[in-house]
């Protein structure tokens, strides 16, 4: 039995459609959700709906009974994830869980990203346990940049703190296929993967790409860190999200978001999804 741990969120569907797309029957997978009623979908699919509330462990308790293998998708409450990850890690072992998998961030060990220390503690805990664990490390999602080009093309202006830095991303799916390769294969040994994109881009980079699809002569305005993260609550960014956003834009000016491994792409299978690729989608929806 696989265990995907927020199940209802975007990775987490990505992940179960993986699983299923790789053959694993859907009877043998448990979504694991805070609110059932949102799984809904999932439960017509076959798969398994029970309750996991990362701040409830008797939920967890209830939810991981069986598992071989639990997803743990690391919390989206930032500051809050390390009590939540230790419930979570508390209730595998105790559930005798065969494997822990746990999505970090990249090189984790060394990053200067503020988002680094929860994910180096809950990984500490993992090692601490003794649960046999993967550790999928990672990088920038695509999406985090493309998400600013509806703004971008209505001002004008793609702004950022990310300076020269070159940005080795990949899209949600991609790092969704890697956790379901990791699910589906045998359960093996400990295991760390550094996993990016295949390819890498500059902000100016992604602007030249936007302008090279949609006709139009947006600029990159490369900020200090202070003043992207001024001109991010001033766009209405509430200050801890804007406050993160930039310093992930300094981080990446260091090369906290490159990575040329190709550990991901070779766990997938595939290359990873393309710049070109991902913008091409994310205009046809917007």
């Amino acid at each position: 039995m696989i265990v995907v741990t927020g199940a209802t969120g975007q990775l987490g569907r990505l992940v179960i459609a993986q699983l299923i797309e790789r053959g694993v029957p859907a009877s043998k997978i448990v979504a694991a959700v805070r609110t059932p009623a949102k799984a809904a979908d999932l439960a017509a699919l076959g798969l398994q709906v029970r309750e996991a509330d990362y701040t409830r462990p008797a939920t967890l308790a209830s939810a991981f009974k069986g598992a071989e293998r639990v997803l743990l998708i690391s919390s989206s409450e930032v500051g809050q994830r390390l009590p939540q990850h230790r419930a979570v890690i508390d209730a595998a072992r105790e559930a005798r869980v065969g494997q822990l998998v746990y999505t970090s961030l990249l090189r984790v060990d060394t990053s200067p990203l503020g988002l680094a220390a929860e994910h180096q503690a809950t990984e500490a805990l993992i090692v601490a346990s003794g649960l046999p664990h993967v550790l999928l490390r990672n990088g920038w999602y695509t999406e985090n940049y493309l998400a600013s080009v509806a703004p971008a093309l209505q001002h004008g202006a793609f702004i950022g703190a990310a300076g020269s830095g070159r940005i080795a991303s990949a899209t949600r799916a991609d790092y969704a296929a890697a956790a379901a390769a990791v699910l589906a294969q045998p359960v093996g040994g400990n295991r760390t993967y550094e996993l990016a994109g295949d390819t890498s881009y500059t902000l100016a980079e992604l602007v030249a790409e936007l302008n090279r699809q949609t006709g139009r002569s947006v600029v990159y305005q490369d900020l200090p860190q202070k003043g992207f993260e001024g001109a991010l609550l001033g766009a209405g960014l509430p200050a801890p999200f804007a406050a993160l956003l930039a310093d992930s834009d300094a981080g990446a000016a260091k090369g906290a978001l490159f990575d040329d491994g190709h550990q991901l792409s070779a766990l997938i299978g595939r290359p990873t999804t393309p710049l070109a690729d991902a913008m091409k989608a994310a205009l046809a929806k917007a």
